[in-house]
């Protein structure tokens, strides 16, 4: 387990390598928004998930059919090699929603809808 120093560190690489990866993918992905990470660090790396968010559920169908999937998973792979990660699986680090979703939903409450994410 990493103590505090360490996941303080750990969650400014992560931000800045993620953030790099968003700013990639949204020129490739057509209707891809933002990203975020979720992590539990009593349980890291295993618990942490990658959250591409696109605008509508459309956007988000297009991008799993086609060559968005395997984009979302060479830039996250990316960015945990950048951190210091390794995954047996990048896909069991990988979740994807949408804005429109999320509105019909919870309302446009992230917050709330990412917390139902952090329990599964």
């Amino acid at each position: 387990m990493l103590d505090k120093k360490a996941r303080a560190r750990m969650e400014r690489r992560l931000t800045r390598a993620l953030t790099e990866a968003c700013e990639t993918a949204k020129p490739m992905l057509p209707g891809f928004c933002w990203l975020t990470h979720l992590v539990d660090y009593r349980h890291f790396p295993e618990s942490l998930r990658v959250v591409w968010v696109f605008e509508t559920q459309d956007d988000l169908a297009r991008a799993l059919k086609g060559e968005g999937r395997q984009r979302m998973r060479e830039l996250t792979e990316a960015a945990f090699f950048e951190v210091g990660l390794e995954a047996d699986s990048i896909d069991a680090h990988l979740d994807a929603d949408s804005e429109e979703e999320c509105r019909r939903v919870h309302g446009s409450d992230w917050e709330r809808r990412l917390s139902l994410l952090e329990r599964h």
